[in-house]
């Protein structure tokens, strides 16, 4: 569930940039794009510790 929310928020954030004008809000944008992809990555390596050690 979190991942699909996670990739959703990125796509969003993406969407949400290809037409944004402003530069205060292109910028933080690119943050929260950031911060997001940074989730994703630390719940797939944190997924994949639990999977190594349940086997």
């Amino acid at each position: 569930m979190l991942n699909f929310i996670f990739q959703a928020n990125i796509a969003h954030y993406k969407e949400l940039l290809a037409t944004a004008s402003d530069a205060g809000k292109i910028a933080m944008l690119h943050k929260l794009l950031a911060e997001e992809e940074a989730k994703l990555a630390d719940f797939h390596i944190k997924q994949a510790r639990e999977k190594a050690a349940a086997s």
